[in-house]
């Protein structure tokens, strides 16, 4: 993963998702039941694990959980778009986020 993509600490998710986007991510990815995401540029499904994880960056709420997030600049494994996608973990995440941030290696469960 690249640390010359990462903002600076306390940097904002539209911060972060443009410092990506500068970077060359520029595609979108989606999560998709069982630890599957979609690459929204060829429109195909793949597990997470085949997806390249290129960056990473989480945001942290000390005061609120619908603040946890991972922002991931990805390859897709079929079409190699490069996009991002914004993910959700901690208590009150979606569940198919959950199960895309373990299969990626984010976060450990």
């Amino acid at each position: 993963m690249s640390s010359a993509s990462t903002p600076a600490y306390g940097a904002t998710l539209g911060e972060i998702l443009a410092t990506l986007e500068a970077a060359g991510f520029t595609g979108q990815m989606a999560t998709r039941p069982a630890g599957h995401i979609v690459c929204l540029t060829c429109r195909k499904e793949s597990p997470a694990a085949e997806f390249d994880l290129q960056a990473m960056r989480r945001t942290e709420g000390a005061s609120d959980p619908d603040d946890m997030l991972a922002v991931v600049g990805l390859v897709c494994p079929q079409c190699e778009a490069r996009g991002t996608a914004v993910l959700g973990y901690g208590p009150d995440s979606d569940p198919d986020d959950a199960e895309v941030v373990v299969r990626l290696g984010v976060l450990r469960s």
